[in-house]
């Protein structure tokens, strides 16, 4: 609970920065989709003032709904981390490096693939200048997002809910093998020394 609290806490402080790093980075890419607003930002300051200006300041906090749901992502992967850790100590004794990296890559894929719709959501969101429903205006809302889904499922078919999500799996299962591997070689350390510790009281 308390880490679910944490996320949400950091989403709602950090969207802000994460809206302007998004249209930023989008500014001056051409899009084939008429729907979406071009942008001409200076730079960061100007980009608040300018979505602040257009948009209420509000605009700042677009695509914090997926944000909140993507808050689970971490969950999904640990879940599944622990489950495939359990069916492997049942038949050995201890994991290997290899097994923590391999088991950590799965897992992050899982959760990756799961939840990379609400990722592409959200992106769309944060850019912001994407012409939504005119019945409901609020970025980020329940009805929004199912829009946005069910928009680009019209448009691009069901494969369209997962483009670019080999780029997003390079860039975090490597990132998350890594750090299961290194969770798993700190916790082995952190009990030796422990026991160590122990051993040495008596």
């Amino acid at each position: 609970v308390l880490c679910f609290a944490l996320g949400v806490v950091n989403v709602l402080l950090t969207t802000p920065l994460w809206v302007v790093n998004t249209r930023l980075k989008l500014q001056g890419a051409k899009f084939r989709n008429e729907d979406i607003v071009p942008t001409n930002y200076k730079g960061i300051i100007d980009a608040f003032h300018q979505i602040i200006r257009d948009e209420g300041v509000l605009a700042l906090w677009n695509g914090t709904f997926p944000s909140l749901l993507l808050v689970f992502n971490p969950a999904i992967q640990f879940m599944f981390y622990e489950g495939f850790k359990r069916k492997l100590l049942k038949k050995q004794l201890q994991l290997t490096s290899l097994d923590a990296f391999v088991i950590g890559a799965i897992a992050k894929a899982v959760a990756t693939t799961l939840t990379y719709p609400l990722q592409t959501v959200q992106s769309i969101l944060r850019f912001g200048r994407h012409r939504l429903n005119p019945e409901n205006r609020t970025l980020g809302s329940l009805r929004n997002v199912l829009y946005l889904l069910q928009q680009r499922v019209r448009r691009f078919g069901l494969m369209g809910l997962y483009k670019g999500l080999e780029a997003k799996l390079l860039q975090t299962v490597l990132t998350a093998a890594l750090m299961f591997l290194v969770y798993e070689k700190l916790t082995a350390a952190t009990f030796t020394v422990m026991g160590l510790k122990n051993s040495r009281r008596h």
